[in-house]
């Protein structure tokens, strides 16, 4: 099965549909990504994206349609499954067991003939550290570490699971300018070694700057496909949200369960507030059973 250049995808999915109470998530989604592409994932909040993206991990079955891994069709039932194939997922809040060192974290997530072996993962942990510049302590509790070595740690667990497909959902969104930075050239590297990019962020200027294809969601469904390089963040704008829904469009019913929001138009300033001290300093914790998939 090969794509409009010739080329066999690395993933592919046909006509994804899921629904949830009656609403389409996705219906009848198409998308194909190649061997080292940084392929965006575009659209508004509740457009579908993050559904899509458990999908292709297998978190979340979906009601019909097929995906190609490789050239084969294939069946992701579960993230064990996807890590098999060569599939990896960093989610917004991540998957980390907070008392366990990133060493055990890491041996988690491997086949049962390696994460038995503490001293050989650790090794390799301090190797591909230092091979993407992700500079992580093997033996650090994950407790003691900033959000941005926890998203080290969750990229490094891919890495060392020979991961063919990254799958980023939102990977900006906690870190500073500065992690941003060293994240781009991290994963450009990735990708140039072979690995297939999925990246979903809701800040279409650092799609711009890093991606080289995107697909764009609106109400469940692909409505458009390009290349972001050669986009305005004003003509990405128009085709998630339409072109004639202005500020304000319409919401899309996918999504389900997903963090989403795009920051698409500039507001006035708010005047200053106290911070409240009732608001949360982290984000709540994820589901670490994840990582345990049967």
């Amino acid at each position: 099965m090969q794509g409009l250049n010739g080329l066999i995808p690395c993933l592919q999915v046909r006509n994804i549909t899921k629904s949830y109470s009656g609403f389409f998530a996705n219906y009848q989604v198409n998308l194909a990504i190649q061997p080292g592409e940084i392929h965006a994932l575009l659209g508004e909040n509740g457009a579908g994206k993050s559904t899509l993206m458990k999908i292709i991990y297998g978190v979340v079955c979906p009601e019909s349609g097929e995906i190609f891994w490789q050239g084969k069709q294939v069946d992701i039932t579960n993230p064990a499954k996807a890590r098999s194939l060569g599939i990896g997922m960093v989610f917004q809040h991540f998957c980390l067991f907070e008392t366990l060192t990133v060493t055990e974290n890491i041996a988690l997530a491997l086949p049962a003939g390696e994460k038995w072996n503490l001293a050989q993962v650790n090794r390799k942990i301090r190797v591909l550290s230092q091979e993407y510049g992700l500079d992580i302590n093997p033996d650090s509790p994950v407790y003691t570490l900033s959000v941005g070595e926890k998203q080290r740690v969750e990229i490094i667990r891919c890495l060392c699971s020979a991961t063919k497909l990254l799958i980023l959902d939102e990977p900006t969104a906690v870190l500073t300018p500065q992690e941003i930075e060293k994240l781009f050239l991290t994963l450009q590297q990735i990708a140039a070694g072979g690995c297939s990019i999925l990246f979903s962020s809701h800040k279409l200027q650092e799609v711009r700057s890093l991606c080289t294809y995107a697909t764009i969601l609106r109400n469940g469904e692909v409505i458009a496909e390009c290349n972001p390089q050669v986009e305005t963040i004003d003509s990405l704008a128009r085709m998630m949200i339409g072109e004639d829904e202005g500020h304000g469009g319409q919401r899309g019913q996918g999504g389900h369960g997903g963090q989403e929001n795009i920051t698409l138009f500039t507001l006035p300033p708010l005047p200053p507030t106290s911070p409240s001290p009732h608001l949360p300093t982290s984000p709540p914790p994820h589901l670490p059973h994840l990582l345990t998939s049967p």
